[in-house]
C-alpha cells in the first residue's frame, strides 16, 4: 500500500487495524471511481480559478486524470490493495505522473469530501436510471391494458376468488403504480442534486474556493450551501434514494407474486416465454419460474440495505467514520434492485394470456356482487341485497357473462371507465 497522507511520524501502521479501517473500500471504490476522477477534474479547475495551479498544471492534471480513466475502463489499471481507497489512488497516479503537481490536487479537499460527492453523482445516475425503467414499465402496461381491456380474468380479494375482473384492471393498476415510481425517483432525484465538493470534512476550508463552478461543472441542479449539512444529509440522502428503489421493488415483488400464483398448474392463467425458467434439477417433468421467484426476493436486498444505513444514523452532528459503511448499502441496495428493474419491462411485455383457463375459473358466486349492487341500485337496502345475493350467490351467474359485468363496472378507474387516458396524459408528463 503507498504511503498514507494522515500517517504520523514514529507511530508504526498496525497491518491488522488498517485492514480493518479499509474495509472494503477498494472494492467498493471501483463502482465509484470514474466518478471520483470527474469530480477531481472539477475541483482542479476550481483549484485553477483561485490561483492555487498554474494553466499548465490544470492542463496536465486534466490530461492525466482523462488518462487514468480511460486506463480504468479498459483495465491498464487496476484499484486493487495496493492502495487505500480509489481517492488515494488517484492522488498516487497524478504524484507519480506530474510530481508536485499531483500532490496539490487534494488541497482544500477531505476524503470524506472526495466519497461523498462521488457517491452523490453515483446517486443521480442510478435514480435517473430507476425513474427510466420505472417510466417503462408503465408503458407496458399502458399499452397492455388498451389492446386487453375486455379480457376476462379473475379477481382476487384474500387469495379467494371474488369478482369479475380484467387483464385491462390489472395492468391500469401496474401503469399507475409504476408511474407514481417514476415521479418518486425523479423527486428524490431533485434531493439530492446538490452539490457537496468543497465542504471538505464538513467545516470548509480557509480557500476561496469556487463552488459554483464546480457544480456547473459536475452538472448539478444547485450547490449544498452548508458543509455541517453536507454532512448532515449522507446517509439521509442515500436513504431517500433507497426508499425511491424500494417503491419499485415493492411493485416488482407484488407482480411477482401474482406471476408465480398464474404459471401454477393451479392456476394456468400465465404462460412465461421460456427463457424466464429454468428446468428443474431433479424432476424431468417441469418448469421452473426461477426468474420471477428471484424477482420477488430482491426487495429483502433494498429493504436490508435501507435498514443498514438507518441504523448508521444513529450519530451526533459532523463527520464519523462510521458512515462508510453507507456506501457498500447502496452499492448493493441498487445492485440487486436495478438488475431485477431491467429484466421487468421484455418479461411484462412477451407473458402470455391463457384465455380458457382465465375463463373457466370464473364461477358463478363471482357475480354475487353485481347482484347485490343491482338489487340497491333499485331501492332495495344495501344489507338487505347483500343477505339475498349472499343466499343465491350459487345461481348468481344465471344469464350473465363476464363481459357484461365488466361493462357494468363504471365506477372511474374499474373495467368499465378505465381511464387510460387520465394514465396516458400522467405517463406523457413523467
Amino acid at each position: 500500500m503507498s504511503d498514507l497522507l494522515w500517517q504520523k511520524p514514529g507511530v508504526e501502521v498496525d497491518a491488522r487495524i488498517q485492514h480493518f479501517l479499509a474495509g472494503d473500500d477498494v472494492v467498493l471504490d471501483r463502482e465509484f471511481f470514474l466518478h471520483d476522477i470527474r469530480a477531481s477534474a472539477a475541483h482542479a479547475q476550481g483549484l485553477r480559478r483561485i490561483g492555487i495551479l498554474s494553466d499548465a498544471e490544470l492542463e496536465g492534471l486534466e490530461r492525466e486524470l482523462a488518462q487514468l480513466g480511460d486506463d480504468f475502463r479498459s483495465g491498464a489499471f487496476v484499484l486493487d490493495e495496493r492502495y487505500e481507497d480509489g481517492h488515494s489512488a488517484i492522488e498516487a497516479r497524478l504524484t507519480e505522473r506530474l510530481g508536485d503537481a499531483g500532490r496539490k490536487i487534494h488541497t482544500g479537499r477531505s476524503r470524506n469530501d472526495q466519497v461523498l460527492v462521488a457517491t452523490r453523482l453515483w446517486l443521480k445516475e442510478k435514480l435517473a436510471r430507476v425513474a427510466s425503467l420505472s417510466r417503462e414499465v408503465a408503458k407496458v402496461a399502458l399499452d397492455r391494458a388498451q389492446v386487453e381491456r375486455d379480457l376476462p380474468i379473475p379477481g382476487y380479494t384474500h387469495v379467494q376468488r371474488a369478482v369479475v375482473s380484467s387483464a385491462g384492471m390489472w395492468w391500469a393498476g401496474w401503469a399507475e403504480a409504476f408511474i407514481d415510481d417514476a415521479v418518486r425517483a425523479a423527486d428524490t432525484l431533485a434531493l439530492v442534486d446538490c452539490n457537496p465538493l468543497g465542504t471538505a470534512a464538513g467545516y470548509g476550508v480557509n480557500l476561496a474556493l469556487d463552488r459554483e463552478h464546480t457544480t456547473t461543472s459536475l452538472g448539478f441542479g444547485r450547490m449544498q450551501v452548508s458543509p455541517a449539512y453536507a454532512q448532515l444529509s449522507r446517509g439521509k440522502f442515500e436513504l431517500a434514494a433507497l426508499e425511491a428503489l424500494g417503491s419499485a421493488t415493492l411493485d416488482l415483488r407484488r407482480i411477482a407474486w401474482d406471476l408465480s400464483l398464474f404459471t401454477s398448474a393451479e392456476f394456468g392463467f400465465v404462460a412465461l416465454p421460456a427463457q424466464y425458467t429454468t428446468g428443474s434439477s431433479i424432476m424431468p417433468n417441469k418448469r421452473n419460474p426461477d426468474v420471477i421467484e428471484l424477482m420477488r426476493a430482491t426487495h429483502a436486498s433494498v429493504a436490508a440495505a435501507r435498514t443498514e444505513i438507518e441504523q448508521l444514523l444513529s450519530l451526533p452532528s459532523g463527520y464519523h467514520r462510521d458512515l462508510q459503511g453507507s456506501k457498500g448499502a447502496i452499492f448493493h441496495g441498487f445492485g440487486r434492485g436495478l438488475a431485477a428493474l431491467e429484466l421487468l419491462p421484455a418479461l411484462l411485455a412477451n407473458l402470455e394470456w391463457r384465455e380458457d383457463r382465465m375463463r373457466a375459473a370464473i364461477d358463478p358466486g363471482m357475480y354475487a356482487t353485481d347482484v347485490a349492487v343491482e338489487a340497491a341500485v333499485a331501492g332495495v337496502p344495501f344489507r338487505e341485497a347483500y343477505r339475498a345475493a349472499a343466499a343465491g350467490a350459487g345461481s348468481a351467474g344465471q344469464g350473465r357473462t363476464p363481459e357484461a359485468s365488466l361493462s357494468a363496472r363504471v365506477s372511474p378507474g374499474a373495467a368499465g371507465d378505465l381511464r387510460l387516458d387520465a394514465l396516458q396524459a400522467r405517463w406523457e408528463a413523467l
